[in-house]
């Protein structure tokens, strides 16, 4: 009998899809180096739904030497996507945005000998670059201006990322700066639906904006000084906060540091009998091991705050964005934007030692701050009670500051957070850059508040105990400390800002007993400001007033000296020398302190570019998710 034509053919051990099966014919080596695949097979291709994951695995396998010797497929691959966004209509354009973003976030990140020709040739050869990403960029375009549906633009936005966070040390990117994408980008933001949409096109603004901007007058960098429609920025705004809300959220799930207030519950939890606590449990996070809890807190912030490169460039160039941050009002249910902005900076900062990334993110916050108490208008109203605002401060490393319930003044909070960030990045190699921003914005408010007369409830005991342990730490590691970069200017900063505060305490101090405890803290350090000045040589540095802080010292140590007949005298009895010495006390204060330069982009040329690079980084892995 014959055999039978219908034979059944053996089942594949595993189901190979079968976009799959087409990723692995396209990137064989045995194929020809010339020919293209037919017509056929690149209909397929883009009509079945990308493999992502699969794609990006056999891309990870090939070396940079292996694309090159590949570059007829990977050209091939490139022209087709582009033809098929060109044409549009259908799925074959959406899977060709999917397919060409996993494409470039495996190919172009890989450390290749000659990054911008050997990225052209893996791409679309020399000869023909300029056209096809001529044509590349201007289908982007278009589809992020008036894509079919937001799923689509957002896509392409994706698209323009993977490449400008692969490709940003080559010269691919000068073609997204020849052809401006800003008000594409604009307008999908304005049409956006939600703040999670806006996350991306503003992140990609931001990495646009920084591209060479100190090399060349960047477009992105003009566009955002020109931008003033009020309702896209208020979208970017509230895009921001929710972010920065979204990135706090983490550090609270490892740590959930609510300062709670008494109750059975937290008593029976605090003498171990927890278990028979009445309430709910199910809600309540893991509890980590420190040691375990300060590696997870090292990987964070996530890659999401890359939106702070975006924040600041938004804030350098544009009152209108500076104006929006600060005053828009909170959404029924949310946090108002600065209140969460100010809430990461502050947990970014008590733990911006952990790694120079976190270090990185905490620099953005504090120029983004030191920018907005620069300007007059808004410090005023960071200062008056129009800007009352509750913001949660990170309390997850001793020591804590007062804990305040409810709305308060934001300078209150601002001051507070530049406190934290004082004592908490204590260490031999200090960071004399992120010091520099925390007492200078410290300088900025106290100055503000001293030539407007502004008294200002708050913990003032705290800052200035602050500023005197920080002097005593100068003191005790100098030898460590006297080679940093701009250390001196730090000295005058933390020297001038006391002096200020002593002969102008009466004008922003609220009560009379907060400027006596200032007074009491300097005499009672006088020691070791004695000290801080002979290490440092202060004396020849006409630019620094600690001369003032040692005759305030010096003329009470003289009073109590010589009206003491006991050996000790009590903390009130001193309290009472220093009411009574303000009669016989002249304060030589140098003229100008209360003076301050305003920030200048091209001084922090270096940290920016670092910055940039962090967040090129971050936008990477982003991509790659």
């Amino acid at each position: 009998m014959e055999a039978s034509p219908l034979t059944q053919q053996a089942r594949p051990e595993i189901f190979q899809p079968k976009i799959v099966q087409l990723y692995e014919a396209l990137f064989k080596d045995d194929v020809d180096p010339v020919g293209d695949k037919p017509e056929g097979f690149w209909r397929e291709f883009f009509l079945l739904k990308p493999d992502r994951l699969a794609l990006h695995r056999i891309l990870s396998r090939l070396g940079p030497d292996d694309l090159i010797s590949l570059q007829s497929q990977t050209q091939h691959l490139f022209f087709r996507a582009v033809e098929c966004l060109k044409k549009g209509g259908g799925v074959a354009d959406l899977h060709a945005l999917e397919t060409l973003t996993t494409f470039f976030s495996a190919i172009l990140p890989k450390k290749y000998t000659n990054p911008s020709s050997d990225i052209i040739a893996v791409l679309a050869g020399l000869d023909q670059v300029d056209a096809v990403f001529t044509d590349f960029v201007g289908a982007l375009d278009g589809i992020i201006r008036n894509g079919t549906s937001m799923e689509m633009r957002q896509k392409a936005v994706e698209v323009v990322l993977s490449i400008t966070s692969g490709a940003y040390q080559t010269s691919l990117l000068t073609y997204f700066i020849q052809r401006d994408l800003f008000p594409a980008i604009m307008k999908f933001i304005q049409e956006s639906d939600a703040p999670y949409r806006v996350l991306e096109p503003f992140t990609l603004l931001g990495l646009l904006a920084n591209y060479n901007k100190f090399e060349f007058q960047n477009p992105y960098q003009l566009r955002l000084n020109d931008f003033v429609n009020e309702a896209t920025i208020q979208k970017i705004v509230r895009c921001v906060g929710h972010t920065c809300r979204n990135l706090r959220g983490q550090y609270v799930d490892i740590l959930q540091d609510l300062p709670e207030g008494w109750s059975i519950s937290t008593t029976l939890n605090m003498i171990g009998l927890g278990a028979i606590a009445p309430g709910a449990k199910a809600n309540q996070k893991p509890s980590y091991d420190p040691e375990v809890a300060k590696q997870m807190f090292a990987t964070l912030p996530g890659e999401d705050a890359a939106v702070l490169l975006g924040a600041y460039d938004f804030s350098h160039a544009n009152k209108l964005f500076c104006f929006n941050l600060v005053a828009l009002p909170a959404e029924k249910g949310e946090e108002q934007p600065i209140s969460s902005f100010l809430s990461l900076t502050s947990y970014l900062l008590q733990h911006a030692f952990l790694s120079s990334r976190a270090t990185n993110y905490a620099h953005l916050s504090l120029m983004v701050f030191r920018l907005l108490i620069e300007d007059q208008l808004l410090c005023k109203r960071i200062c008056s009670d129009e800007s009352k605002v509750a913001v949660r401060l990170c309390r997850q490393r001793q020591p804590f500051l007062p804990a305040v319930r409810g709305e308060r003044i934001l300078a209150t909070s601002v001051l507070d957070t530049m406190v934290d960030g004082v004592n908490h990045n204590l260490r031999r190699r200090l960071d004399v850059s992120l010091y520099t921003l925390c007492v200078g914005i410290m300088l900025r408010i106290i100055s503000y508040l001293s030539r407007s007369r502004t008294r200002l409830q708050y913990h003032w005991a705290e800052l200035f105990r602050s500023l005197l342990s920080l002097i005593r730490f100068l003191t005790t590691y100098a030898a460590d400390l006297k080679g940093l970069p701009h250390f001196d200017s730090l000295l005058d900063l933390v020297v001038n800002l006391l002096a200020l505060s002593l002969s102008a305490g009466e004008a922003f101090l609220p009560t009379p007993a907060a400027y006596d405890d200032l007074f009491y803290k300097v005499v009672e350090s006088g020691e070791i400001l004695v000290k801080f000045r002979d290490t440092y040589a202060l004396s020849d540095r006409p630019s620094n007033s600690i001369g003032t802080l040692i005759s305030v010292s010096m003329h009470y140590k003289t009073m109590l000296d010589s009206g003491s007949s006991k050996r000790n005298l009590t903390s009130t009895e001193v309290a009472e020398v220093i009411k009574q010495g303000y009669e016989t006390l002249s304060i030589q204060a140098k003229e100008g302190l209360d003076g301050w330069e305003r920030y200048r982009e091209a001084d922090e040329r270096t940290l920016l570019k670092k910055m940039a690079r962090a967040a090129v980084a971050d936008v990477q892995v982003i991509v790659q998710a």
